[in-house]
């Protein structure tokens, strides 16, 4: 299809340019560097041949290939995104080629003694005898989602330079902010004008996914008063020892290390504490939308009962829902599941049809309008500096956007 050392030659000119968006941030994109990359992918789109080709004022892509048949097919579109999480630096990625893979431990990083071992990441024994591009340990990778993007379009030039190969009208698109939940917040689903698209998206190759998280953020503010420990007797309030009570009264199993597949959970990623206030910050996962809202009542019911024990407010917790389980959007289309899983098996692949732990683009894109299942882009152990990416698993999602392209212009 496309050839090998092209594909690794696109994916790492991206991955070298560093696009860690920012939280913190008000701006969209919530970076200003995400913009190098952006520009630079609007140039190739239209250097590949691609119609259309857009940039708006928040950096979001799109672009069109054209029909090449003369009857209705429905728009499809796909879609990544181009930031990369700001958990683990992405600046000065140095990408490493593994070439034959041979199931042993893989030195990233001697200096440091970074080591990928599959004795811990057994998955890479999935790889054995193909190429791997991994980091040199002092930085993440970016295949979450630059091998989705080197993956779509790559698809589209191949299509473009095939015109034997029918299909309808597709539509591409490119987003920032992903990362931080935001990929989706400013996406213009009209201006898209399809009638559902796949988020290239997903790990391991052959998964298929269009369940996922009800996702909420919760921010709790226990208040405290601060007294001369030597005079504190019977006036002092540490609200850092409120706080432990609150973290210690949640279901101590129910956490990200003690959960899988559909089973939710509550995440403490941040404290930051002194006598007179302590702040905690929780994200609360769930794909039952009835467990979900329970997990937000348990909250809420904690800091009540702890407020009724010191006799005042001294604790407040705010909850605010990021996105919800794509899965009531999708079943009432599944066809374009179905067109997936069809792809993937024409390709040589068994399809993974399971539960996302975790959102992506198209969990909110499809509560949006645009139903939008996740398709595999073929990473692993994203987010830090074991990420690895097998350069044939990036063929195979090639292979399956364009085989979703004929089965939609068939069908």
């Amino acid at each position: 299809m496309i050839p090998k050392q092209k594909l690794i030659d696109r994916f790492v000119s991206y991955v070298t340019i560093d696009t860690e968006s920012d939280p913190n941030s008000d701006t969209t994109p919530s970076t200003e560097k995400q913009w190098n990359l952006a520009n630079a992918l609007v140039e190739e789109l239209k250097k590949i041949g691609l119609e259309d080709v857009t940039i708006d004022g928040n950096a979001y892509i799109m672009a069109t290939l054209p029909s090449n048949v003369d009857h209705d097919v429905p728009v499809i579109g796909f879609v990544s995104h181009f930031d990369t999480t700001p958990d683990f630096t992405g600046a000065n990625v140095k990408p490493q080629i593994i070439e034959n893979y041979d199931g042993k431990d893989i030195m990233l990083n001697e200096e440091e003694g970074i080591v990928l071992s599959p004795s811990y990441f057994d998955d890479l024994l999935l790889y054995k005898g193909q190429t791997l591009i991994t980091t040199d340990g002092t930085t993440l990778l970016g295949a979450d989602d630059k091998a989705g993007i080197a993956e779509i379009i790559s698809a589209m030039e191949y299509l473009v330079n095939h015109p034997e190969i029918k299909h309808g009208k597709i539509r591409i698109g490119f987003t920032p902010d992903e990362e931080i939940g935001r990929g989706a917040h400013k996406f213009d689903v009209e201006k898209f004008g399809a009638a559902w698209a796949y988020t290239m998206d997903g790990s391991q190759v052959g998964e298929l996914e269009y369940e996922n998280f009800n996702a909420a953020g919760a921010e709790v503010k226990v208040k405290g008063k601060i007294v001369h420990p030597g005079y504190a007797k019977g006036k002092m309030i540490n609200s850092q020892h409120i706080a432990t009570q609150f973290i210690n009264s949640l279901p101590k199993m129910e956490t990200p290390e003690h959960t899988e597949g559909r089973e939710g959970f509550f995440h403490l990623y941040s404290i930051n504490g002194l006598v007179e206030e302590t702040k905690l910050s929780y994200i609360i996962r769930d794909h039952d939308k009835g467990h979900f809202e329970a997990r937000k009542e348990v909250m809420l019911k904690l800091a009540a009962e702890l407020n009724s024990q010191y006799g005042s407010e001294v604790i407040e917790v705010e909850i605010k829902d990021q996105y919800f389980n794509m899965r009531e959007k999708i079943e009432p289309v599944m066809h374009i599941v179905d067109i997936a899983e069809e792809a993937m098996k024409q390709a040589g692949i068994k399809p993974l049809i399971k539960p996302i732990r975790g959102g992506t683009d198209g969990s909110q894109l499809s509560f949006m309008g645009l139903p939008c299942p996740n398709i595999f882009a073929g990473g692993h152990n994203f987010h830090g500096r074991y990420e690895y990416v097998p350069v044939e698993s990036m063929q195979k999602a090639i292979e399956v956007i364009v085989n979703i392209a004929q089965l939609t212009a068939k069908q």
